[in-house]
């Protein structure tokens, strides 16, 4: 019975611990994370050193190497706590609009307007991952099949020559990049002209491709 009693009361306060420990941990876990975010969105990924985040999170070098063994680790979990706080536009939300220019538009405005408001940390992000193989990594996972969403989504009805064709999927791509809501911002449109002006290039290259989808063969695209 004695035995018994000191078994119970010993083993009690053992899952208490391990949850505070693990609370404690998540919470480490989270500072790195947040302070790697920070500095990402102000110096760049490429200028932010483990001591930085270290000293900004207040851990010690190997506390970060502890909860991140390797740099896509780190960037990983910068880039999904991100990607939470700042919620991607969604192409699901345009896909039920049937007219495709209209979709467009609509998508573009969306985009444009979420670019303009976390251009800080997309373009040091951007910027950096041709120079970081770690980046270019969790990137290969997360934005680029993002922007590849995008386009599958508005490249759907358009007119039968167009709807898979590779020309319109990729002036599309073009359109929804960061680089060219950033180009035509940078050339002096305001955010309202520079969407309609990114519409109407797809717009008018589908017209074209259409126009040159001739049923005469070898005269397409060529006036009489």
């Amino acid at each position: 019975m004695v035995y018994t009693e000191i078994m119970s009361s010993d083993a009690s306060p053992r899952p208490y611990r391990k949850r505070k420990r693990a609370e404690q941990e998540q919470e480490t876990r989270r500072r790195i994370t947040e302070a790697a975010v920070q500095l990402h969105g102000t110096a760049g990924p490429a200028n932010t050193a483990v001591t930085d985040v270290a000293k900004l999170a207040g851990v010690s070098r190997m506390t970060v190497y502890n909860h991140f063994p390797t740099e896509t680790d780190l960037f990983r979990a910068c880039s999904t706590h991100w990607a939470t706080v700042n919620p991607f536009p969604r192409p699901s939300a345009w896909a039920g609009i049937d007219d495709p220019s209209e979709r467009l538009i609509t998508a573009l405005r969306e985009l444009y307007r979420w670019y303009r408001l976390k251009q800080d940390m997309l373009g040091k992000v951007l910027r950096d991952t041709p120079i970081l193989p770690s980046l270019a990594r969790v990137m290969d996972d997360l934005w680029w099949p993002y922007l590849q969403e995008i386009v599958r989504t508005l490249a759907v009805g358009w007119p039968v020559e167009q709807r898979d064709d590779a020309e319109l999927k990729a002036v599309l791509r073009v359109a929804v990049d960061f680089d060219t809501w950033r180009t035509l911002t940078d050339s002096g449109l305001d955010h309202e002209r520079a969407p309609e002006l990114a519409a109407r290039m797809v717009t008018a290259g589908a017209a074209a491709r259409s126009y040159t989808a001739s049923p005469r063969g070898d005269q397409r695209g060529r006036p009489d």
